[in-house]
């Protein structure tokens, strides 16, 4: 179980599989019973699987580098019998990790699996702060890291340094998903950015636009600017 409460709710809502329609959806999941609550055997059977994959992490980076191997080890993970070891790594382009499982294997006497992941990925599992100060979306209640275009940063008027829209991760923040719907309806409602009006005061064309304020700047062709609201303009 990953989630209760409210962050379940959020999840479930941003996800929206439940409510699908069409012959494109995937089948809901049957529901599952819950057997019990976990015990406090089964607890220490959990601390201590965490607290020894911080070993396993440290191990197995150790054996990349002796490897010498183009790849970023983020995280190991214990299934619970211990019958197999996931190690999740990212890296730039494929690599040939055949001789290090085989090492691995040795070294923990047990199933090894290479998984590679992105860098949003990589954010969900390591977690941390985001440019708000509030935890990770992707780490806390996002079911799955959508991919994020410059389009969204250019849709709402922000900047296109890298540095100003980009999370810890490296990759273009989540949250310009959010209110991106809400930029292209609003500016439905406004002329485009250089689009020569015919006001009451002649040929005047649109610098720029304010979707909140609902105000349109205009410059003449002697270039006089004036700043009029959404509705005068329509008048």
């Amino acid at each position: 179980m990953s989630a209760v409460g409210g962050v379940a709710e959020k999840k479930c809502e941003r996800c929206g599989a439940c409510n699908r329609q069409g012959g494109d959806a995937p089948p809901a999941p049957p529901p599952r019973a819950i057997l019990r609550q976990a015990t406090n055997d089964d607890r220490k059977t959990a601390a201590d699987l965490r607290s020894n994959e911080d070993d396993v992490r440290r191990t197995v980076r150790d054996r990349v580098r002796q490897h010498a191997l183009p790849m970023k080890v983020s995280d190991a993970e214990w299934q619970w019998d211990k019958r197999k070891l996931t190690i999740y790594f990212t890296a730039e382009q494929r690599v040939d990790f055949r001789a290090l499982v085989r090492d691995l294997a040795g070294v923990f006497r047990t199933r090894i699996e290479l998984r590679q992941i992105g860098a949003r990925d990589e954010a969900r599992r390591l977690d941390g702060i985001g440019r708000c100060g509030r935890q990770l979306c992707i780490s806390s209640w996002l079911p799955e890291g959508r991919p994020v275009s410059l389009s969204l940063a250019k849709a709402q008027g922000l900047s296109l340094n890298p540095v100003q829209i980009s999370g810890p991760c490296g990759r273009l923040l989540c949250c310009l998903h959010y209110e991106h719907d809400f930029y292209v309806q609003q500016r439905k409602r406004f002329p485009k950015e250089g689009k020569t009006l015919k006001t009451s005061v002649g040929n005047e064309r649109v610098v720029s636009i304010d979707i909140f304020r609902e105000r349109v700047t205009l410059r003449s062709d002697d270039g006089t600017t004036r700043v009029v609201t959404l509705d005068q303009l329509r008048v």
